[in-house]
């Protein structure tokens, strides 16, 4: 196989970059022979699209791994897509990422996360101009402009934008204003003061800018009283058509006041970045906050061969890079390579940015409803697959009667022995049910170790409870594990003398099946849309139970911060987080309020949430 080899060095432009083969070669096997340097892969498709672009410190080793045989499914199914690989070798892993970021933009690889699909709430822009313009807009840009907002409910911002225009004559013309001898349309049917013609002066509109400032900060007061006075003076004057509509502008006004604040964008501010990923698909979610106010939220969707960590950190390189969105922190859901992503906004742009993981406190808070936010949308997205092919297959490769219209599954997480959790998920018609999930705190097992035990406590806790209440029964039962978990949970259903509800385990790496009944291990191809499911439903298993342990841990935390409160012992943070839940919900809560409740003094009230605000 022949190479034509390019090196790339950072600041350089890319113009062309190949490798020339003279015979079909499987990726594989060109993944081999690439050379064990820094640089960027490009992976095309049969019709020579570029799908995906990555960076690697080993682009050898990086590579290869795609092609191992104990790779997840997800990957092996998108490889299959592949055909050629091509490479740019360069420096270091800086000029790597670099690069990466580059030819991403220039090509817009189906597999890379795209921001083209973020969707951000809109704001209300007061442009930085001699004769202002007031306009919507999804785009900050740091200019001095004034933004208001963000508008969650579309409705109620147009609902401004509406009154904006009907009760102020500004200019609706493009910007920079141009000068007209003769005003345009807008001024003649009275919707704009015509500054284009010299019209109105910089002051007086600036005094129509000034109220319309007030009326998106709240401070109605002025308008309302305005308003009435026009109401009754055209009222006195018979003109009842004009009198009734300035009655209906001021009940507008008041309707739709609300505690809007502006934001000016100072140097402190954070950003909050969560992904979640379901197979190949991924969410990321985006939360901007400025002094102390939401500003922003947006979600970007890809499907993609990275990781968790490599797709975030290409999404932020990505997002940040016109240097004008730029917080000083930046929260991340994932330990990303903190010390390249700070060398990268510095040498660009002069800015330091601090990067951090939290797992407790406000910040952790804050990341986690961005995180909530990411996997409510990647599992809504996950729900709209169809799944009829998968669930037919299932049921001639397990032999079962039916396809398993309903699989329960189960997956034990904990910490060295500790705050050992078992979840069990649903999957109706291959899709998850999340109603019907449950945790398990395990407490047989007393500290120990011990899968088997643990996996029997859980399901007999489970299928009890479906005796008892007469529950329906799953058509599948699906164990994170080998046959070790598989028989534990088999002993459990048949002494309880369930013996109509098929149970199979799946082997994490090897993809293997295994059964509850004797038969031989089962492997499939990874792009059987059944195994395809049984992964969907294992690793929806895994997450839910690694999200139950940090529950476990989090309260655990929550208890320790409580108790770290003078005032505050055992009795009562155990009371507290009984009657409130959280600490979110405790901090929503003002002193008094909360002292009176909770039967707390005042004192201890007071300095439970100014330390809890931290």
């Amino acid at each position: 196989m022949a190479k034509k080899k390019t090196r790339y060095t950072a600041g350089s432009e890319i113009e062309t970059f190949s490798t020339v083969v003279s015979e079909p070669v499987a990726p594989s096997l060109q993944a081999r022979e690439l050379p064990s340097q820094s640089g960027v892969y490009l992976m095309k498709d049969k019709d020579d699209r570029i799908i995906y672009v990555g960076k690697a410190k080993d682009l050898r080793k990086r590579v290869t791994s795609y092609f191992l045989t104990n790779r997840s499914a997800k990957t092996a199914a998108l490889v299959r897509k592949v055909v050629n690989i091509e490479y740019i070798i360069t420096g270091n892993e800086y000029e790597a990422l670099v690069l990466e970021n580059n030819l991403i933009k220039k090509y817009s690889p189906h597999y890379n996360i795209s921001l083209k699909d973020g969707k951000s709430y809109p704001v209300i822009r007061i442009t930085r101009e001699p004769f202002p313009k007031v306009l919507k807009t999804r785009q900050i840009i740091n200019d001095g402009s004034m933004y208001y907002g963000p508008y969650p409910n579309a409705r109620m911002l147009e609902q401004y934008l509406d009154l904006i225009y009907k009760l102020f004559p500004l200019r609706y013309c493009s910007t920079p204003l141009k000068k007209r001898d003769k005003p345009c349309l807008y001024y003649h049917i009275k919707l704009c003061s015509g500054p284009c013609s010299g019209l109105i002066g910089e002051e007086e509109y600036g005094r129509y800018i000034t109220t319309v400032r007030n009326l998106l900060e709240g401070k109605v007061d002025g308008l309302i009283n305005q308003l009435h006075e026009e109401m009754n003076k055209a009222s006195k004057e018979l003109r009842f058509e004009e009198a009734a509509t300035k009655r209906d502008q001021a009940e507008t006004v008041k309707m739709i006041s609300t505690d809007q604040q502006v934001q000016e964008f100072s140097e402190e501010n954070r950003d909050y970045a969560a992904i979640e990923m379901r197979g190949p698909l991924c969410t990321i979610s985006l939360m901007q906050m400025r002094e102390g106010q939401v500003i922003g939220r947006a979600l970007y969707r890809a499907e993609t061969f990275g990781d968790e960590t490599e797709t975030l950190l290409a999404f932020l390189i990505q997002y940040y890079a016109d240097g004008l969105k730029l917080p000083q922190y930046l929260y991340v859901s994932h330990e990303i390579e903190v010390d390249l992503i700070r060398r990268y906004f510095l040498e660009r742009f002069g800015g330091t940015l601090e990067v951090s993981l939290p797992i407790e406190g406000k910040h952790y808070r804050i990341l986690r409803m961005a995180r909530e936010n990411a996997t409510r949308d990647v599992e809504k997205r996950l729900k709209n697959k169809d799944n009829t092919e998968a669930l037919h297959l299932l049921k001639d490769l397990l032999g079962l009667e039916s396809e398993p219209l309903l699989i329960e599954g189960f997956d034990i997480s904990h910490l060295q022995g500790r705050h050992t959790v078992a979840s069990l998920i649903s999957f109706r018609n291959g899709n998850p049910d999340k109603p019907n999930y449950r945790r398990y705190n395990i407490r047989s097992i007393e500290g120990r170790v011990d899968d088997y035990a643990s996996i029997r406590e859980a399901v007999a806790r489970r299928y009890q409870k479906i005796i008892n209440e007469r529950l329906e029964r799953p058509g599948l039962l699906l164990i994170d594990g080998g046959h070790g978990q598989v028989n534990a949970a088999r002993k459990v259903l048949d002494d309880l003398g369930i013996f109509d509800i098929p149970v199979i385990g799946l082997i994490e790496g090897s993809e293997t099946i295994v059964f509850g009944d004797g038969r031989e291990d089962l492997h499939l191809d990874h792009g059987n849309e059944a195994l395809r499911l049984l992964i969907a439903v294992r690793d929806e298993c895994h997450r839910f139970a690694h999200a139950s342990n940090q529950a476990a841990r989090s309260r655990g935390a929550s208890f320790q911060l409580l108790q770290s409160v003078d005032g505050i012992g055992k009795k009562r943070s155990e009371a507290l987080m009984a009657q409130y839940g959280s600490l979110e919900a405790i901090l929503r809560k003002e002193p008094e309020d909360l002292a009176k409740e909770a039967s707390l003094p005042l004192g201890v009230a007071q300095r439970l949430i100014r330390q809890l605000s931290l």
